[in-house]
């Protein structure tokens, strides 16, 4: 039986700086991975967006290092980067060959000590521009594309953090200002609010020696503010919550969703597994049913969110065909929920081979298991969680299944989203 086994050393600088340091001599690369303790999570009303358009900024140059550079140097030298944001988080990474290491340290200590420096009026007017288009490009100019804000107003209460969208709404984000965006840097991007984590063809030594070298003058900023509104939520929705889109969509589909146990609590894993039996392949419940069987689907989805504050969701949607009822399609996927009673112990266990073997081909690649380990650590301050993930998986039980669906996968627990083509009701 596989077991994980990913051997790091953790350091925290005087700064509060926490470091993961998990060597891989393998092949000379490197990745570098920084994840902030920041993200849509953290913003006030009026303020939805922030996250999301800060890691735009970031790019934008800073004391030592001119706009867009950062990606210019990776590159040249035959490395890739890129950047996140997230409900719970923002992270930024790169991968090089290992002797360039030094140069992802720089550049990320340079943005994170030395950014407002090089800050002004018309970097944050081209970066809020660049965002206003991104949200009508994907959100609001592109079919179905504004699901996850309609879904996420369904789940979770006005008042609570999860709520908005990632994005944010296009009326805050042209209404930011320099001084808005100075104090979002000087509140969150912090060495204390902050986990970097390398892993590949590195010696620990020298690896800690230079970040000490690049982080180590960067000071420490006040403890962020906790999280605006409630962060506490019923386990359940309270009933079943919709919402119909006639929109210029090219087929019906049908989003539902349900709250479930927060990422940090022991009941996601069984929520995972609950994902995969249901949709996880093409053996599972949902397409096997849905769209081999009875064909009233042309394509499923389901994903587990992995969210922290208060509660997390769990979605499935199903496409429909043209001409496709809708209303039966709702139908078919609620049966397939309802069904879940039923689940058999040998779908459970091919659940968790599917998501083990995910995992593990996850894990082959160096900046995944650099993101991962990051992730650990900020959330849990545990990088070393990681290798207990399988464990976690294999404890789920039938009976904790069974439960699951009971408890949180009722009709009092229910939202539901769908999308009619104009012209076909």
């Amino acid at each position: 039986m596989t077991q994980l086994s990913i051997d790091f050393d953790r350091y925290q600088l005087d700064n509060g700086l926490k470091v993961v340091i998990a060597p891989d001599r393998t092949v000379p690369v490197v990745a570098t991975n920084l994840w902030y303790g920041v993200g849509s999570r953290n913003e006030p009303e009026g303020k939805t967006g922030f996250a999301h358009l800060f890691e735009h900024m970031m790019f934008q140059g800073s004391a030592n290092v001119p706009k867009n550079r950062h990606f210019e140097l990776i590159e040249r030298v035959g490395g890739t980067l890129n950047a996140t944001t997230w409900f719970d988080r923002t992270n930024y990474f790169e991968t090089v060959p290992s002797h360039e290491l030094d140069l992802c340290l720089w550049l990320e200590s340079d943005r994170m000590g030395w950014m407002l420096p090089a800050m002004d009026q018309a970097k944050l007017d081209n970066q809020r521009d660049v965002v206003m288009n991104e949200k009508r490009q994907h959100y609001d100019n592109q079919p179905y594309g504004d699901w996850s804000e309609r879904l996420q107003r369904l789940v979770f209460p006005k008042d609570h953090p999860y709520h908005h969208t990632v994005i944010g709404s296009m009326e805050d984000i042209e209404a930011a200002t320099l001084d808005d965006v100075a104090s979002f840097f000087e509140t969150f991007y912090i060495p204390n609010n902050a986990v970097l984590t390398v892993v590949g063809d590195v010696d620990i030594e020298r690896a800690l020696g230079s970040i000490e070298h690049y982080f180590g003058d960067i000071p420490a900023g006040p403890k962020p503010p906790s999280l605006p509104g409630r962060t506490e939520l019923e386990h359940v929705i309270g009933g079943t919550v919709r919402d119909l889109v006639v929109a210029d969509v090219p087929l019906p589909r049908v989003i539902m969703a349900s709250r479930i146990p927060p990422y940090s609590s022991d009941g996601f894993a069984t929520a995972e597994v609950v994902r995969a039996v249901l949709g996880m392949g093409r053996a599972s419940r949902l397409y096997r049913h849905l769209v081999r069987e009875q064909q009233i689907a042309k394509s499923v989805v389901t994903y587990a969110y992995p969210l922290l504050t208060g509660a997390s969701m769990l979605l499935m949607w199903g496409t429909g065909y043209p001409g496709t009822d809708p209303a039966l399609l709702e139908q078919a996927m609620a049966r397939e929920l309802e069904a879940l009673i039923d689940t058999r112990q040998d779908e459970i266990s091919r659940a968790i081979s599917l998501i083990e073997t995910d995992l593990v081909r996850t894990l082959e690649r160096v900046a995944e298991r650099a993101d991962l380990l990051s992730m650990f650590d900020l959330y849990f301050g545990d990088p070393g969680r990681l290798n207990q993930e399988l464990d976690r998986l294999r404890s789920v039980t039938l009976d904790d299944v069974r439960a699951f669906v009971t408890n949180q996968l009722g009709p009092d627990n229910r939202a539901v989203l769908t999308y009619v083509p104009e012209g076909s009701r």
